[in-house]
């Protein structure tokens, strides 16, 4: 059993306070001039529960004004259907000319991951942003939300660790804060999989798509993974 503890209900005021330095935050990213650029790859930008493509605006426009050809998904809201979500995603990418780089905030990232895992000669690399690779929701803020009187968050925990029966190939870098009011940290880390290089920041959850920090990484570890490929 993990010994993870989904976050306090009180750390969900970081969550809260987000709006106030968004803007700032999101000025000071679109004016960064060292980031590293990239030339014209695919980046597919994935939402996170509940979201939509309106969440990840600013983290496509950061990433195409760098060089990137970026893109939502099709998909409207991110929804608890996890699986046919993520057959839906595999025959997109499995319909491109040439592999593509994924980048995924919370569930997206998860998604994006276990996309990755399916077809690993589709994808070059993954970022995932708050993502929990470990219990599903079952460590998140949401997990107070499930009647789980059935052990639904037991049986999802256990769905999860049996995908890493098939090893993840693709390289990942996975952006975790333990500032997230919504996705316990410890359940972003990845004991499992080799190739996962693991960045710490200091954000809420609801800021990894707009703090100026994570984008910049975001970009770098990009840059970064497609010279050594």
């Amino acid at each position: 059993m993990n010994s993870i503890q989904a976050p306090n209900p009180s750390a969900l005021i970081n969550e809260f306070f987000t709006p106030a330095y968004l803007t700032a935050s999101l000025f000071r990213s679109l004016q960064r001039p060292n980031s590293s650029r990239g030339n014209g790859e695919r980046v597919l930008v994935w939402p996170g529960f509940g979201a939509s493509n309106a969440s990840t605006v600013a983290l496509r426009a950061f990433l195409q004004s760098l060089g990137y050809k970026t893109e939502g998904w099709q998909l409207g809201r991110n929804s608890a259907d996890v699986q046919a979500t993520l057959e839906e995603l595999k025959k997109d990418v499995m319909a491109r000319p040439e592999p593509v780089i994924l980048v995924g905030w919370s569930l997206g990232g998860y998604l994006a991951r276990e996309v990755a895992r399916d077809c690993p000669d589709r994808v070059s690399q993954v970022v995932t942003l708050g993502s929990p690779v470990v219990g599903g929701p079952k460590y998140t803020a949401i997990a107070s939300t499930f009647n789980d009187s059935d052990g639904a968050l037991d049986e999802i925990e256990r769905l999860v660790e049996e995908r890493y029966e098939t090893p993840l190939e693709v390289p990942v870098t996975a952006i975790y804060s333990k500032s997230d009011g919504v996705v316990a940290w410890q359940a972003c880390i990845d004991h499992r999989s080799p190739n996962v290089n693991h960045i710490e920041v200091v954000t809420s959850h609801t800021g990894f798509g707009f703090d100026a920090n994570v984008l910049k990484i975001v970009a770098d570890q990009i840059s970064a993974t497609n010279t050594k490929h």
